[in-house]
């Protein structure tokens, strides 16, 4: 395979782009990534999911060294970008056993019919896996006649949902990009943040900025991804201490992590177990706990105590903390946390109550408040109130259960959290 490449051209395909449904953001992440590594990107199309790409390829190819597609990778009908790309480069589809045996592992039997669509690739096209989704992407090369000369134009076609080709293009093509001659120069660090909206990320990272340090980040579900780079590694690690220290203690962590990795590691590692007994956010710390392979081997179990009714069946919460202190109160939090510990006998529990809105708040406990209890066989008891931007019951119940599960682990491993939590400024 040849080495240099210089010119990328990027095509973002679907329909709900074109009609306005939803907006394009590929294209202007993968552009300032590619071009922080030295490529020029010469085109960003946007094209609709009914084979207008076929034409726009074509051309395209004639003047590009890479080609990035997005989008069309499905197992319907409109899903037509494996079958413009084997017709451009002059090949047919063929099945990738591997892919197909990867896939009737995931899903039986229904991958026959359309969903074997998803296994076909061009011939001698390398398939690129996809963790996240169904529609694995795929990488080759188009050979292209220009005025009778042939060259080369790399390809690759990644599916077009955010979480999968997020990571496909950062885990998997990014890395493979950088190494090629020209680009493999730029140093970059990758961060998790957590807890903190991503334009006030952005700002930081403004006023922490060192030297010729590019930055960038993108939205997941549970954190936001920071990569700096450029500059040395000594100047990154410095840019990076910086933000840490405006956002407050303990909420960015180098490299690709989550907060359930921090927490389930270390209960992995010091053979505890743990139990959750959960109030307003219906148990999502529990579901994304066990959302981990193994999980049977640290988990206890969660109770949704909802109603003060199930707080008292359940848990022992006595009738007057919550006739006193109200449901979501640090009196609460400590009963549901302690009760649980007692009757679950495991290493650790955490509880979690609060006021996700979109009603429901007060002039002392607006929306957004959330108490967050702990208790161990090992440590003291403690209760951490959060106050919560409003922006909506979803995030609040989603941000409650990421700072549970995060404190979580600062709390296993003997940390002050009434100190950390007093340093968080942007939650």
């Amino acid at each position: 395979m040849a080495n240099g490449y210089a010119t990328v051209s990027l095509f973002i395909i679907g329909t709900e782009i074109t009609r306005g449904i939803i907006s394009d953001k590929h294209g202007q992440l993968m552009a300032k990534e590619l071009t922080t590594l030295g490529y020029h990107v010469n085109r960003v199309i946007i094209v609709p999911d009914d084979g207008s790409i076929g034409p726009l390829l074509r051309e395209c190819v004639k003047e590009t060294d890479v080609v990035m597609l997005t989008g069309g990778l499905g197992p319907t009908s409109d899903d037509m970008t494996r079958n413009v790309v084997a017709e451009l480069a002059g090949v047919p589809l063929v099945q990738d056993e591997a892919a197909f045996a990867h896939l009737y592992s995931r899903i039986g039997e229904r991958i026959h019919g359309a969903n074997q669509r998803q296994v076909c690739f061009p011939q001698g096209f390398k398939v690129i896996e996809n963790p996240k989704g169904t529609a694995p992407g795929f990488s080759g090369e188009i050979p292209v006649d220009v005025g009778g000369s042939i060259h080369t134009v790399l390809c690759y076609a990644m599916p077009g949902p955010p979480v999968e080709m997020h990571e496909m293009f950062y885990n998997r093509i990014l890395p493979e990009l950088s190494q090629f001659v020209g680009h493999e120069g730029v140093g970059r660090d990758e961060f998790s943040c957590f807890l903190t909206p991503e334009s006030k990320l952005e700002d930081i990272c403004g006023e922490c900025a060192l030297d010729s340090i590019l930055w960038g980040t993108r939205a997941q579900e549970h954190r936001i991804s920071l990569y700096l780079n450029g500059g040395s590694a000594e100047t990154r690690n410095e840019m990076a201490k910086r933000i840490s220290g405006r956002i407050g203690q303990g909420l960015l962590f180098g490299g690709d992590v989550e907060t359930v990795d921090l927490l389930s590691r270390d209960l992995e590692e010091k053979h505890m177990t743990m139990a959750t007994a959960e109030s307003c956010t219906g148990g999502l710390v529990s579901k994304l706990m066990t959302d981990r392979e193994g999980s049977s081997a640290w988990f206890w179990g969660g109770i949704v105590s909802y109603a003060n009714e199930a707080k008292q069946h359940f848990l022992n919460v006595s009738p007057d903390t919550l006739a006193v202190h109200g449901a979501v109160s640090g009196d609460t939090v400590l009963e549901m946390a302690e009760n649980l510990l007692r009757q679950s006998d495991v290493d650790f529990t955490l509880s979690v109550s609060g006021i996700a809105g979109p009603s429901g708040g007060t002039e002392e406990k607006p929306i957004g408040t959330v108490w967050l209890g702990f208790a161990s066989k090992r440590f003291a008891p403690v209760a951490v109130r959060l106050n919560f931007s409003s922006y909506g019951r979803a995030s609040v119940r989603r941000r409650a259960a990421v700072a549970a599960i995060l404190l979580g682990y600062f709390y296993v491993n003997g940390a002050d959290l009434l100190d950390i939590v007093d340093t968080w400024q942007y939650i």
